[in-house]
């Protein structure tokens, strides 16, 4: 019955303009465009932003509240996932009811709007991974492999999309700041040194580490720290951030009851002409070949998962070191956004090599699920 009530809180006009929306074609973005187009916000590209974006997100939150309409296994129904399909759906209205942005208080008024959507979906990952551990919890055993493949698909595109949408409204956000810091463009560092955001990364993971264990291993960086490139460096942050915190947790484990000193996590960071690669080595003694399929997947996290179906979820930002198991398939998603990738390659028995690739180039579209 719940279910019922949550699908007909909205009205049915509403729910025919959101598939009316979602038949729209997406338009991507490349991270030089935003970085060459923000460099300037003056009003004129701020309105010019502020219109594009009305049309833009309302495409992109529509497809999504579509597709959370109609997943396998009855996903759709779990209470966790009707309320993202919930917040998809009130942003879908809160920017089509917008009227058209014709001037500059227009302008900063939908940057309001679409600040406050940002916010309502800050929970939306854990929130999702709450539904999907719902349905883990009821589903049958037996349960058909291309179900399992299509949800994870779904889970793909969905974050992907997800990534795509803040990026464009914190962008656009972000160019409202009278203060921008030197090289900074909206959400873009036009010269990030990448050895400097694996050092602060490593340092956030080493001292959750410690916090969880008593102790953890020494980070070795190599690489050049004058070598800089445009990024963004909270995407940068976050994958390295959950790449080191893994190989830390693995040597952790692995040197806990030894009296050998734990070795080294080596990070070394190497600028190609077309792409930037971090690699993260550690000895924590390797994933099992049979494994390896399963690390880049939503639904068998080894870990304890943080959010129980009785907390309260505005504590989803306290990290723990297991997390709840969408750190590797996240992280390579933010990767793959500005068209770089991950890779994770194992000795089983030895340790876990981690590759990070940036492209450089920032020409690369946006793939839009």
């Amino acid at each position: 019955m719940a279910a019922k009530k949550a699908i007909e809180t909205f009205s049915k006009s509403l729910i025919e303009d959101v598939h009316k929306w979602g038949c729209f074609k997406q338009t991507g973005v490349s991270l030089r465009y935003m970085m060459e187009f923000g460099s300037k916000p003056t009003d004129k590209n701020l309105l010019i932003s502020a219109q594009f974006l009305q049309k833009e997100l309302a495409i992109r939150i529509a497809r999504r509240a579509i597709e959370l309409e109609s997943l396998p296994c009855g996903l759709s129904l779990k209470p966790a996932v009707l309320k993202v399909r919930d917040w998809y759906v009130d942003s879908f209205r809160d920017i089509r009811s917008f009227s058209e942005i014709k001037n500059m208080n227009d302008e900063k008024e939908f940057t309001e709007v679409i600040k406050a959507i940002k916010v309502r979906h800050n929970n939306v990952v854990p929130t999702m991974a709450l539904g999907v551990q719902q349905l883990k919890k009821d589903m049958d055993p037996k349960i058909v492999n291309q179900d399992v493949v299509e949800i994870h698909q779904f889970l793909d595109r969905f974050y992907l999309s997800r990534i795509g949408i803040r990026m464009l409204i914190g962008q656009h956000v972000e160019l409202h700041n009278p203060n921008p810091l030197p090289h900074v463009v909206g959400y873009i560092h036009t010269k990030m040194s990448p050895v400097e955001v694996a050092r602060n990364a490593s340092e956030d993971a080493r001292a959750i580490c410690c916090r969880e264990y008593g102790s953890a291993p020494d980070i070795h960086i190599y690489g050049d720290p004058d070598f800089t490139f445009p990024y963004v460096s909270a995407h940068l942050h976050l994958m390295v951030f959950e790449l080191v915190k893994n190989s830390l947790r693995a040597v952790e484990e692995r040197y806990m009851n030894s009296d050998k000193v734990s070795p080294p996590i080596r990070i070394i960071v190497a600028d190609g002409l077309e792409d930037v690669t971090i690699k993260i080595s550690d000895e924590g003694g390797g994933i099992p070949r049979s494994g390896l399929p399963k690390i880049f997947t939503y639904l068998y996290s080894t870990a304890r998962n943080p959010l129980n179906e009785h907390e309260d979820l505005g504590v989803a930002d306290n990290v723990t070191m297991a997390g709840y198991g969408y750190g590797l398939p996240i992280s390579r998603l933010y990767a793959r956004y500005f068209g770089g990738d991950l890779q994770i390659i194992s000795m089983e028995g030895y340790g876990t090599d981690a590759y990070l690739h940036l492209s450089r180039l920032g020409d690369s579209q946006e793939p839009l699920p």
